[in-house]
């Protein structure tokens, strides 16, 4: 049983890395045991959002630093990084099989005039995507200490995870202005400004025994469209894959993906397929990622970092703004650099992070003051936190954090924003 619970530590790891110490509400039903855990979490946010400059490229894009009409605050109570959250489990032995299950369900206390936490236009098939009201999680694991682990579902994804479930921000805010609709009405973290989000994706998976320390994870995921493109099919899965290494107060991961990315020649704008290929034709590229990093504890420090780099998969959400109006490939890379000490019930914190997405020949010369080619080339943050532990399942979170943006032609913004809320555990 122990076995069982362990492997389904990745499903919780969103709501427990760096919480207060928590146990899940356990039930015994026959042969199987049956836990009840998740959190609720409200920050009051504070953020300065200046005006973007007139006239200057790069107005039609999205920076992560909040912008206005006019320099301007803004006040709201909001989630953070997190929505709040509660997973049912199940875990059973059978045959000498170790079986489970979970259900994720998470919910936002921001107003969402879409309905949906997570509406998306159309019904496309992308990232950011949910499945009804915000449902991470569906799946199944089987497995032992023997053979490893199954997992087949709906879970977290292999790329990135690391990086994002060991940033200090992850039960506070981060970057955010708490003007949240979809994805799920939370905050960004260091979401594109530092690392590329992992996502919740439907998979198969296969998770090794341990060997001497080091376990290795891989599998078939449902490929997923470019944000921005209509649907189609695939006629390969993607791949992710991931090693994961521990030995005492040091670790080690590192991750990849690879996806055969499909673009209609019809979307294509600025040459490319379009002009020499009949309707109905795509276009496409091999699109792939990986990162690398790892942390280490002494005396109460801890310090971390992780490193990516990726060709055809964006920079923020997975195939997001991956590629011009000609279908090539956008690259990206970036890091999030993390040091934290703990004494008693307080954690305090710094961290910075940055990610770049390299415009493409194309974007450099068809840009103009409102072309959506003008894309962002860096986006970077740097966050300062406290987390203290008011009893053992209530932690006070207190941030302060400060986002830069700069275009491809090294015009930047800045925003910042102060939040201070409450992370029940339970």
């Amino acid at each position: 049983m122990n076995n069982q619970r362990t492997s389904l530590l990745a499903a919780t790891v969103l709501a427990v890395l760096a919480a207060p110490a928590a146990r899940a509400i356990d039930v015994t039903a026959g042969a199987w045991t049956l836990s009840f855990d998740g959190n609720v979490n409200a920050n009051y946010i504070y953020s300065h959002c200046p005006q973007y400059p007139a006239g200057v490229p790069g107005t039609a894009d999205l920076p992560l630093a909040c912008t206005s009409s006019s320099s301007d605050s803004s006040s709201s109570v909001s989630n953070g990084l997190l929505p709040a959250a509660l997973t049912v489990s199940g875990a059973t032995v059978q045959d000498g099989l170790s079986i489970g299950f979970t259900f994720g369900l998470y919910p936002g206390i921001s107003t969402n005039d879409g309905g949906s936490p997570n509406l998306q236009a159309g019904g496309s098939h992308t990232a950011l995507g949910t499945a009804g009201l915000d449902i991470r999680q569906v799946f199944l694991t089987v497995g032992n200490d023997h053979v490893g682990t199954i997992m087949a579902g709906r879970n977290i994804g292999l790329f990135a995870a690391d990086a994002i479930l060991n940033d200090m921000t992850l039960l506070g805010v981060g970057a955010g202005n708490g003007n949240y609709a979809a994805p799920a009405n939370t905050s960004l973290g260091s979401i594109g400004l530092g690392y590329i989000y992992t996502d919740w994706l439907s998979q198969i998976n296969y998770t090794t025994p341990s060997i001497g320390g080091a376990k290795v994870t891989f599998g078939i995921f449902d490929p997923l469209n470019s944000l921005t493109q209509t649907p189609i099919n695939h006629s390969t899965p993607g791949f992710q894959a991931k090693i994961a290494y521990t030995m005492g107060p040091l670790y080690l991961s590192a991750s990849g993906l690879y996806q055969q990315q499909r673009i209609p020649c019809a979307g294509l704008t600025a040459g490319g397929c379009s002009l020499t290929s009949p309707s109905g034709s795509y276009d496409g590229f091999g699109a792939n990622a990986f990162d690398i990093g790892g942390k280490y504890d002494f005396g109460g420090f801890e310090v971390l970092g992780w490193y990516y780099r990726a060709k055809g998969v964006g920079t923020t959400g997975l195939f997001a703004f991956n590629y011009d109006g000609a279908g090539n490939a956008r690259d990206s890379d970036g890091f999030l650099a993390q040091i934290t000490y703990t004494v008693g019930r307080e954690k305090m914190g710094l961290n910075y992070g940055s990610s770049k997405l390299d415009p493409t020949g194309l974007d450099i010369s068809s840009c103009t003051a409102t072309a959506a080619a003008c894309a962002l080339e860096r986006n970077s943050k740097w966050s300062i936190g406290n987390y203290y532990n008011v009893t053992a399942n209530l932690l006070l979170v207190t941030e302060f954090t400060r986002t830069t943006s700069v275009n491809i032609f090294n015009t930047s913004i800045n925003s910042w924003n102060l939040n201070a809320g409450l992370f029940l555990k339970f």
